[in-house]
């Protein structure tokens, strides 16, 4: 994921996702919003992109999860 943030599948971000932050609080619409432990902006929001992961988002899902590996 970190070599090549775009050719990621949602499917597979999602599954990261899950393992690392719980299962996903969604509204119902095209966003899956995952909580984080931390205080600020306690969340981390993937977004199914024709099913692929957006590449920005799967940058954000990586230093989430380097913040709570850092714990």
């Amino acid at each position: 994921m970190r070599a090549n943030p775009r050719s990621v599948a949602y499917a597979d971000l999602a599954k990261v996702c899950g393992h690392y932050f719980g299962p996903p609080r969604t509204t119902g619409g095209s966003h899956a919003v995952y909580k984080t432990p931390w205080p600020g902006d306690p969340r981390v929001n993937i977004q199914n992109d024709h099913g692929k992961a957006k590449a920005y988002q799967v940058r954000q899902v990586l230093a989430a999860i380097e913040k709570l590996e850092e714990k």
